[in-house]
């Protein structure tokens, strides 16, 4: 398999897997806590280092997922004290948990490749050159993992579509019916914690919250139910990963910088459409 063909694997898997679970993200308008978990899990990632001392060992993911649901915890309990509104909770406890990151990061490890530039632009173009094997074939790890977060994602949504369509549209009736909304809402962002870091290595966390957030909201003005909204994000996140990668090799630049400005294109031309088309309308009444 050729290097671009591996590197838009990747990207359409990793794509696919942040914009579903981007659309309840959308839907529960907590798209802003995408930005603080994309950050702060990176605490997690560092402290879970030091114990280890192995950036591939699987403490890291439990340790940034740890952190990740710290995150939104933290959040909530500022929101719901009505002293400050959640985006600036967002705001405060972002600046707090990804400054200690960087502060250790700055400090401690030094001689250690863990890189904060690469864990925020990310470089999705060295992708196939970090490889795994399996059965004696060697795969570009991005591929692998990006095709196990993105099938337990579909699991996630698939077993569990009613409980979660109810718990975000009415959750007073979830109560009723017993079906724990707050059980879920944490199931979903342990689900975002672990796609945040899987993500971090391969396209760094500007472009993952360009996935979870861009396809999501274009998806929604063009949507009438929540299947359809899944299928039109999972569509434009493909589409984006394909059209960036060649424009990025056309124009020779950033593959992940290219690709969230096509996914900001096309939200931008839905928006513009969508306004002409309700233009339209009002100068034929």
């Amino acid at each position: 398999m050729s290097a671009g063909l591996t590197i838009q694997l990747i990207a359409i898997l990793i794509s696919v897997a942040c914009s579903l679970l981007g659309v309840f993200l959308v839907l529960r308008s907590m798209s802003m806590l995408t930005d603080a978990i994309s950050h702060t899990v990176l605490l997690g990632i560092v402290l879970s280092f030091f114990i280890t001392h192995k950036l591939d060992s699987p403490l890291l993911i439990v340790g940034a997922t740890l952190t990740g649901l710290l995150t939104v915890y933290f959040v909530e309990v500022l929101s719901d004290s009505k002293l400050v509104k959640e985006d600036a909770a967002i705001g405060i406890v972002l600046s707090i948990l990804f400054s200690i990151a960087v502060i250790l990061i700055s400090k401690y490890t030094a001689n250690i490749h863990l890189d904060i530039d690469a864990v925020l632009l990310g470089e999705i173009a060295f992708a196939p050159f970090h490889t795994t094997e399996i059965f004696g074939f060697k795969i570009a790890t991005g591929l692998v993992n990006g095709f196990a977060i993105l099938v337990v994602n579909l699991l996630f949504i698939t077993i569990f579509f009613k409980e979660i369509k109810i718990s975000i549209f009415d959750k007073a009736l979830a109560l009723t019916l017993g079906l724990l909304p707050e059980v879920f809402h944490y199931l979903l962002m342990t689900l975002v914690s672990v796609t945040s870091v899987v993500s971090f290595d391969i396209v760094g966390a500007t472009l993952m919250i360009s996935f979870m957030v861009g396809p999501a909201t274009t998806a929604y003005m063009i949507s009438k139910n929540l299947k359809t909204m899944l299928v039109y994000s999972s569509l434009i996140g493909i589409i984006s990963s394909i059209i960036g990668y060649h424009l990025a090799v056309f124009l020779d630049v950033s593959i992940s910088g290219s690709i969230a400005v096509v996914i900001g294109i096309i939200f931008f031309l839905v928006l513009f459409g969508k306004r002409f088309k309700k233009y339209v309308k009002i100068e034929e009444n």
